[in-house]
């Protein structure tokens, strides 16, 4: 895949502004990082498809993973090149892929810009809103994994660090360990860009897990079905509608409950040895 980067350097992800901290005893002036939102244009040789609002960074990861969760492309050797250049406010991904493929998922065209996070909108169809998930199969975590997992997440999390308001996807091995993490204010985005990343690397989460810092949503399980993930974890807990999709899929769900971990019954996680 050629990619060509057609713009200057990117706007800042956690911009800084001024403000006052306000408390009982009194105000204080204050500086703060906020999330950057960009209106990210994707376009499917030439034509739009969809827009998404987004973090301006780790963008090459973003337009490959969506491309491959939407169902756009099975494999990122399937696109040809990919075209990322600046428009009035805004930034345009442009990628070369066959008309067929195009063709086959002009039913998930997006004719509506998505708010910040929004994974579905502008589906056409109730049909192509909820494709059916692909089955998923692998090596499940240990409880020990996931308690190392979920404690390693807010120390990686660096984008948070900076501005307390962007999402996290990141990818762990089956010992718990976090080897690749991505991070966006949208979390669909988030994981999109966690995909990109992996695809990217030549791999797929089946060896591993994903942990979200986000909701477990139906487009969440959707999205790692396409990457593989034999199991997906989440700060938050699941939707009914996530948890009948993962059960379809096969892909066990898990989420925190206050100290604990809720781990629920589309899969049996073995405890082992610390």
């Amino acid at each position: 895949m050629e990619i060509r980067r057609l713009t200057g350097a990117p706007p800042p992800h956690s911009p800084v502004v001024e403000g006052s901290v306000v408390s009982r005893d009194g105000s204080r002036a204050a500086v703060w990082r906020v999330p950057e939102e960009t209106p990210l244009a994707v376009l499917l040789n030439g034509e739009a498809f969809a827009v998404m609002m987004g973090t301006p960074a780790d963008l090459e990861d973003f337009a490959v993973g969506f491309a491959l969760t939407e169902g756009i492309v099975d494999r990122v050797e399937e696109i040809a090149s990919l075209r990322i250049a600046e428009a009035r406010d805004g930034l345009v991904l442009n990628l070369r892929v066959d008309p067929a493929r195009v063709a086959a998922v002009e039913d998930r065209r997006r004719a509506l810009a998505g708010r910040a996070g929004c994974g579905v909108c502008g589906a056409q169809t109730i049909a192509a809103a909820l494709p059916r998930p692909p089955k998923v199969a692998g090596p499940l975590p240990s409880i020990g994994a996931l308690h190392a997992a979920y404690a390693a997440l807010p120390g990686l999390q660096a984008m948070n660090a900076e501005n307390r308001s962007t999402h996290a996807a990141a990818f762990c091995s089956l010992a718990g360990h976090i080897e690749q993490l991505r991070e966006d204010i949208g979390r669909h985005n988030a994981l999109d860009k966690l995909g990109g990343a992996l695809a990217r690397e030549g791999r797929n989460a089946a060896g591993g897990f994903i942990l979200l810092s986000s909701r477990i949503s139906v487009e969440m399980v959707q999205k790692a079905a396409v990457l593989g993930a034999p199991f997906l974890a989440a700060v938050s807990a699941p939707s009914a509608l996530a948890l009948r999709m993962a059960r379809n899929a096969g892909m066990g769900l898990a989420g925190l409950a206050g100290g604990d971990i809720m781990i629920f019954e589309t899969a049996s996680i073995r405890e082992t040895a610390a």
